[in-house]
């Protein structure tokens, strides 16, 4: 069902944008509230990590699923179900009464996060046809997330400092309620694919691998890469890891139709999201830690000290949108790598000024050049397949994002293990070089109109 009311497509962005905005406000808020957790549970690094990595990891480890479930019953259910989970599992982060329930609460926020990123881009594939007005409309969508990321330091420090770090996860509550009736009055039912699988083995090896590297990456700084587990954990990494690649290679019914990659510019996106979600939440991660504990601020002064970097993310993706189609994909995201990176390496020397206004240039640098690659490879991913396939591509896409914000803030927190004013130091070296080589990714792969590597539903597997 296609939707030709100018009106309802604006509502239906409406909802996409406010699911889009509670996943990333929770990870933006809870960045701030590390030193709160550390107090109120005695929290050591590697349990901060795993606050945060626990909802990475469900939501990287579902979101294939989740597209395929989009793809198979419809994005309009599959979204709402999403809304109405993250909601409860944020109800249940509200009133944890432990740090192993506040994980395990997060786990459940990560399910209700995956359910909801595929099918809004999804929704948005419906809700506009024509590839301009979509190529904007993902610009909004991506200005929710920055929305989020930059008001949720902000907003999350004034919180904490007022009703406790509890308040962060029920200002999720009315979102989800006014996103949910936005959905359920205006999105379109669309047809299902009952015949598309949802491939349960490669579902499993892929989330049971992830776990593994999660692990590894996570507890290496407490245990160090010799200890036995670490090295267990890795070794099954690969095994699955393996198994995973094999079985989306052999089976008629993978997840992954077997021309999702075969164009540069899909398996280019995909690589880009993955190293610059690396880096970003990685040295958001980082700096808040610096900022908590070498600085001295408060969280609510943490907030404020992030805005520059998360102030411009919403205006960059606005303006993304807008002039993707006269700069193309390729010119856009090179650009903005290499702003970025310039940002990381300009903030190396104003770590040990006196005051923080040096690196308010070099934030905004950083913020501003990540803000214009996430609508670019977006758009370039939706462009290149059929509206059959939106979700599951989708899903690929944010998956690689998220697996490299787990991977950043896991590699990160490694490296602060030596001190945090050195840990950071390297963070932001090893930023610069990923930055770089995902620019020379965007460069050579990303075309300026990517064509259509998955053109019609026909082509879907069918279940066995």
């Amino acid at each position: 069902m296609t939707i030709t009311t100018f009106s309802t497509a604006r509502r239906v962005q409406l909802a996409t944008c406010l699911g889009f905005f509670v996943v990333l406000m929770d990870v933006s808020v809870v960045n701030v509230a590390l030193q709160a957790l550390h107090l109120a549970f005695d929290a050591r690094v590697t349990d901060l990590q795993w606050v945060i990595n626990a909802y990475g990891l469900m939501f990287s480890s579902l979101l294939l699923l989740a597209g395929s479930l989009g793809d198979r019953l419809g994005a309009k259910p599959v979204f709402m179900a999403g809304f109405g989970v993250f909601s409860l599992a944020s109800l249940g982060c509200g009133i944890a009464a432990s740090l192993e329930a506040l994980i395990a609460w997060r786990l459940a926020q990560g399910l209700g996060a995956a359910l909801l990123v595929p099918t809004s881009l999804a929704l948005l594939q419906q809700a506009f046809t024509d590839s301009s007005a979509r190529q904007r409309a993902v610009g909004w969508w991506g200005a929710g997330g920055g929305i989020a990321l930059a008001a949720g330091p902000v907003v999350g420090g004034l919180l904490i400092e007022t009703l406790g770090w509890r308040s962060l996860f029920f200002i999720n509550l009315p979102v989800g309620l006014m996103g949910l009736w936005l959905t359920a009055r205006h999105a379109p039912r669309a047809a299902a694919q009952p015949q598309r699988s949802l491939d349960v083995p490669g579902q499993v090896s892929g989330a049971l691998a992830l776990g593994a590297l999660t692990f590894a990456l996570t507890q290496a700084s407490q245990l160090g890469w010799q200890h036995p587990l670490i090295l267990t954990a890795a070794l099954a990494f690969v095994a699955l890891g393996g198994l995973f690649v094999w079985l989306q290679g052999n089976r008629p019914t993978a997840m992954l139709p077997p021309g999702l990659f075969r164009t540069a510019a899909v398996a280019s996106a995909t690589c880009i999201g993955l190293l610059a979600n690396l880096v970003f939440y990685g040295m958001v991660f980082t700096l808040s830690l610096y900022f908590q504990t070498v600085r001295h601020l408060s969280a609510e002064a943490t907030g404020v000290a992030f805005l520059p970097m998360m102030g411009v993310l919403m205006v960059m993706n606005v303006i993304a949108g807008r002039v993707l189609g006269r700069m193309g994909a390729r010119a856009l995201a090179t650009t903005g790598l290499l702003i970025s990176a310039a940002g990381y390496g300009l903030m190396i020397a104003g770590l040990s000024a006196p005051s923080l206004t040096p690196l308010v240039v070099p934030m905004l640098l950083a913020g501003s050049g990540i803000a214009l690659i996430v609508p670019t490879i977006t758009s370039a991913t939706l462009t290149a397949v059929g509206a059959s396939h939106a979700g599951v591509a989708s899903g690929v896409l944010n998956s690689a994002r998220q697996v490299g914000g787990i991977v950043g803030v896991a590699v990160f927190g490694y490296l602060l293990r030596e001190g945090v004013m050195l840990g950071v130091e390297r963070a932001l070296g090893v930023s610069v070089v990923v930055l770089v080589v995902a620019a020379g990714v965007a460069f050579t792969g990303l075309g300026a109109n990517p064509t259509r590597a998955i053109p019609a539903a026909d082509k879907v597997p069918r279940r066995l």
